[in-house]
C-alpha cells in the first residue's frame, strides 16, 4: 500500500506517467523517516528540511502541507501497511508535476509515501565487519544542491556498484576539492581521542537529521568536543574511530579502511546516549 496525494492505494494502482518529472529529470525531493510506536522520530527536523528543499528547488508548497497534515498522512500510511504495531521506514517523495522539458510549465507538486517494516524499534549496536574505501570516479559538488535530498543520486549509485564489485560495505565520497564529504548513505564522523570531527556543510555533505542530533547532543556532553570542519582523506587512517550516521541505521561503526582497523567505543557510547534521548523525547 502507498499513499498517493492523500489516497491509500495498492502499489499497482499508482500510475506515474511517462512525463513524470521525477523520472525524467530527477525533479523531486524526499525524506526517509523512522517510525516507532506511532511516532516519527525527529519529525520536526524532517519537515523543516523538506520545506527548505522544496524552496531551494523552487517548488510551490501547497497550503495543506502543514507539519500536522504531512505527519498525519505518513502515520495513516503506516497504519494501512502494518497496523502501526511495528517499527517502520517511511519515504515521502515530493515531485514537480508533469509538463515542460528542463523548464517546467508550473511548479505545482504531488507526493507519494511508501512504507516498509523495520526489525527493531530503536537503534542497535552494529558489531558486523564493515570495510569502506574511497570512491574517486565521481565527486560531490560542494554546493547547496548537494546538501538536500533530491532523487539525483548518480554518484551514490555508482559508488554503491563500486562497493559491491569490490566487496566493500560502503564507500566514502569526496568533493571536487578531493576532500571528504560523506558515505554513500549517511554522514561521516571521525574520532580522535575525545575530539569528534564531521565534514562541514559547505563541503557539500547532506544536512543529515541524525548528524544534527549528534551535534546538538555534543553541546551537552563535556566528555566530547564536536567540530564541523574540512577533512582530508589523509586523516581517515589517523582516526581512532570512524562511523556513519543516518536515521534508519543509526550509528554504523567502520571496522576497516585500507590497512587501518578501527575501534568503536565512542560510537557505542553515543548510540546508547542517542537511544536514551529518543526514549525520553
Amino acid at each position: 500500500m502507498v499513499n498517493f496525494n492523500g489516497n491509500i492505494l495498492e502499489e499497482t494502482e499508482v500510475i506515474l506517467t511517462p512525463s513524470n518529472r521525477g523520472f525524467l529529470f530527477g525533479d523531486a525531493v524526499f525524506e526517509t523517516m523512522r517510525i516507532t510506536a506511532g511516532k516519527i522520530l525527529f519529525w520536526e527536523d524532517h519537515y523543516l528540511r523538506l520545506m527548505a528543499s522544496m524552496r531551494i528547488m523552487r517548488m510551490d508548497i501547497p497550503m495543506e502541507f502543514t507539519m500536522e497534515y504531512l505527519e498525519d498522512q505518513i502515520l495513516h500510511t503506516v497504519i494501512a501497511v502494518n497496523d502501526n504495531s511495528k517499527a517502520s521506514r517511511a519515504r515521502l517523495t515530493v515531485f514537480r508535476n508533469d509538463g515542460g522539458l528542463y523548464s517546467p510549465i508550473n511548479n505545482s507538486v504531488s507526493f507519494v509515501i511508501s512504507v516498509s517494516e523495520l526489525q527493531t524499534p530503536f537503534y542497535l549496536k552494529h558489531t558486523d565487519f564493515y570495510e569502506v574505501e574511497l570512491f574517486k570516479d565521481h565527486y560531490i559538488n560542494s554546493g547547496i544542491l548537494s546538501t538536500i535530498k533530491t532523487t539525483n543520486k548518480q554518484a551514490n549509485i555508482l559508488g554503491g556498484i563500486f562497493a559491491m564489485e569490490n566487496n566493500y560495505q560502503n564507500c566514502i565520497l569526496l568533493n571536487e576539492h578531493k576532500r571528504v564529504v560523506e558515505a554513500l548513505n549517511g554522514n561521516l564522523f571521525l574520532v580522535f581521542g575525545n575530539s569528534i570531527k564531521t565534514p562541514s556543510i559547505i563541503e557539500g555533505c547532506l544536512r543529515g537529521i541524525l548528524r544534527k542530533q549528534l551535534l546538538e547532543m555534543g553541546k551537552q556532553l563535556p566528555e566530547y568536543t564536536f567540530e564541523e570542519t574540512i577533512i582530508s582523506p589523509f586523516e581517515l587512517q589517523k582516526a581512532d574511530e570512524i562511523f556513519i550516521t543516518n536515521v534508519i541505521t543509526g550509528i554504523q561503526p567502520i571496522s576497516k579502511y585500507r590497512k587501518k582497523i578501527f575501534k568503536s567505543d565512542v560510537a557505542s557510547d553515543l548510540l546508547t546516549k542517542l537511544n536514551v534521548k529518543i526514549r525520553l523525547s
